[in-house]
């Protein structure tokens, strides 16, 4: 049943599962996930929404963290860590395995934080160490204050998952960052072979918003329009794993590899499909080769073992992908006015869910108590 998912281990490319929930690491379901060919994963507030409110498994322990007198913020953050450990140590044997390429499980900063740099850095560090697992990422926004909290995150030793990447101009700066970092990790003395980093690349959000631009258009009659509709995602990561190589395959990197440091792989993330017009596997299967991740939620992840080809994919009709965003823009379609927009509505996204998490906590806790 893992077969698919193993041949694009083969490939290049690890699977990460987009999804963790308490009763998934107790039941031994997440360790046939691991069994499957999953190698890492990454948690989001919307998913820790879901798990802790939408479920009855945490009662429990909510309760009994209600009981010692934790404030909602910080019994949601007990329960969310007690998940990430669980996870961590589940997914140790593979990061020993690939020595440290691998085994990682991602826990995210504070939403509302996305515009402070300052407050990013300190909450970053003091997660990583609460947490305290060295298969740790700790998720940071691509926005124009995460940048440098990512810079000084990284060198400052720590793992880190850049999120909410839409578009190439903020990936060229995520990018730089990164590398930034880790001159400073070893100016300082520290030891760069053991930090690894992966920049979130997000996919369908991109045709979603694409689509409707375009769906304006053909509204009006312009027919010719039709030919891009769900294009745009593919063709921006395509393009993005080609800057990706262009950094890392340089000069400049190679005196930093030589030093033992790791690339930072493109992580595809956002893989559902949308559009139910659109094939259930149109981004995973065209994005698929070497030192990339894609991070899918369950439901991706059994339609690819059921139906999906695993084959190198990434670096197939790159010409094609380039034609497609230059035709998006000479009919007027800002590629950096809509990842602009979606970074902005990311955010906001992950911040009304982390403000509803909260507020369902809260709930919950008058409940039980009350009980």
């Amino acid at each position: 049943m893992g077969n698919s998912l193993k041949s694009i281990q083969d490939l290049g490319q690890s699977v990460w599962l987009d999804y963790i929930r308490r009763e998934m690491l107790t039941s031994g379901q997440f360790d046939d996930y691991l069994t499957m060919g999953i190698t890492g994963v990454t948690s989001n507030p919307t998913i820790f929404e879901k798990a802790i409110v939408g479920s009855t498994d945490y009662d429990q322990a909510l309760l009994e963290l209600a009981r010692t007198g934790k404030t909602t913020e910080q019994i949601y953050e007990s329960l969310a860590i007690e998940d990430i450990r669980g996870a961590a140590d589940k997914l140790r044997p593979i990061y020993d395995r690939t020595d440290g390429r691998d085994g990682y499980v991602s826990f995210e900063v504070n939403p509302l934080l996305a515009y402070d740099a300052e407050g990013t850095i300190a909450e970053a560090k003091r997660l990583f160490t609460a947490v305290d697992r060295v298969n740790l990422m700790i998720k940071v926004p691509a926005t124009n204050e995460g940048i440098p909290a990512i810079r000084q995150l990284i060198g400052s030793g720590l793992n880190i998952n850049i999120t909410l990447i839409f578009s190439l101009e903020m990936y060229t700066r995520v990018r730089e960052a990164h590398i930034a970092g880790l001159k400073d990790l070893i100016a300082s003395g520290g030891d760069p072979g053991r930090i690894a980093s992966v920049a979130s690349f997000f996919v369908s959000r991109v045709d979603t918003a694409v689509d409707q631009a375009l769906d304006e258009y053909i509204d009006k009659g312009i027919d010719n329009m039709k030919s891009l509709l769900g294009k745009a995602a593919v063709a921006n990561a395509k393009i993005a794993y080609q800057q990706f190589r262009i950094t890392y395959e340089s000069g400049q990197f190679d005196v930093l590899r030589a030093k033992g440091v790791r690339v930072q792989r493109p992580l595809w993330a956002s893989t559902s499909t949308k559009n139910l017009a659109y094939s259930d596997v149109l981004y995973v299967e065209p994005l698929i080769g070497p030192d990339t991740v894609n991070t899918m939620p369950l439901e991706t992840i059994e339609t690819f073992i059921d139906h999906g080809r695993a084959e190198t994919t990434i670096e197939k009709d790159v010409a094609h992908a380039q034609r497609t965003l230059t035709a998006l823009e000479a009919a007027g379609i800002s590629m950096q006015s809509i990842t602009d927009r979606l970074l902005a509505d990311g955010v906001k996204s992950f911040a009304d869910s982390f403000e509803k998490l909260l507020q369902g906590v809260e709930k919950k806790r008058q409940q039980l108590t009350e009980e």
